[in-house]
């Protein structure tokens, strides 16, 4: 298995269903049901709304330092067995705060996983763009204090109606705290929005991305520019971006030139892990060998751990 790291990674879309069952009882939390397959059953999804809805009902059972730890370890340990080396992993402490669980318990769970675990991983703070500039700002200064403990911005959630541009003076702040700068551009929003990811909020790679193929003079600046994009393709087939995976833009993108990397997104909800993505392209997209093995060299040049 080729060691790769992975870069676009929601660690509450890692939360199985197994675990939403654990956390409940512990929390004595009820369910609508406690049947695995059950909850398993509500993972098919007509967009990224109703991904979204389920997502964040299945987020009540977050409560504690211990959930969120054991969390992230269990996706660290899936991912070190999928060969992954290095992990970049999304959170979103809005969608803790407004359910009253403090800033320092979700913090303080996944970095002591992070320390633990058996592969290097670090964290990106994430804002919900549906929540709007100000909250953002707002909650980055209240992260601020944690700041050791992540290592970027980004921006994610529905995508379409809030363009990137309106969280400029939030990526400002980060950038002038040495913060790395990343945010979800061009899945259901169209090549503007990556426009305005790069020129307004100056990010350094483009999660997504697929829809920057409509707009040549764009592949020619990702190309020139070396801007990575972080590609979900189980993802975009779940959320119907795609209409199947033989669809997938990804064989074009490579042919352009272009640093694309393969990650799983919210793995727990779109049909697999990392190598679960590669496996799908190497049997529906017929990719070679040496296709794979260079997106796995793309993966490790995006990494901000990997860089100078």
């Amino acid at each position: 298995m080729r060691p790769k790291a992975e870069l676009h990674l929601h660690i509450e879309g890692t939360l199985e269903p197994e675990l939403v069952v654990e956390l409940a009882r512990r929390n004595r939390i009820e369910l609508p049901t406690y049947d695995v397959q059950a909850i398993r059953a509500r993972y098919s999804f007509a967009n990224l709304q109703s991904f979204l809805d389920v997502y964040y009902e299945n987020l009540a059972v977050l409560r504690t330092e211990q959930d969120f730890h054991d969390l992230a370890a269990a996706y660290l340990r899936r991912a070190a067995a999928q060969g992954v080396r290095h992990a970049e992993i999304f959170f979103d402490p809005q969608a803790h705060l407004s359910r009253g669980v403090p800033l320092e318990v979700v913090f303080a769970g996944l970095s002591a996983a992070l320390k633990d675990g058996p592969i290097s991983a670090a964290l990106i703070l994430c804002f919900l763009r549906d929540r709007g500039p100000e909250e953002a700002e707002q909650v980055l200064r209240e992260a601020l204090p944690y700041r050791e403990h992540f290592i970027g911005v980004g921006l994610d959630s529905a995508e379409v109606g809030h363009p990137p541009s309106l969280f400029r003076k939030v990526f400002e702040i980060a950038g002038g705290e040495g913060l790395h700068r990343v945010a979800h551009a061009g899945e259901e929003g169209g090549p503007d929005y990556v426009w305005e990811a790069l020129d307004v909020l100056r990010v350094e790679r483009v999660d997504h991305g697929i829809r920057a193929m409509e707009d040549p003079q764009l592949v020619a600046r990702l190309r020139d520019e070396r801007i990575p994009l972080t590609v979900c393709p189980l993802s975009n087939v779940r959320l119907r971006v795609v209409p199947s995976l033989r669809d997938h833009i990804l064989p074009a993108m490579l042919d352009e030139g272009l640093l694309v990397t393969v990650n799983s997104d919210d793995p727990a909800y779109f049909g697999g892990y990392v190598e679960d993505n590669y496996a799908a392209l190497r049997r529906e997209l017929g990719m070679s060998e040496a296709q794979l093995d260079a997106i796995a060299r793309n993966s490790f040049e995006a990494s901000f751990a990997y860089q100078g």
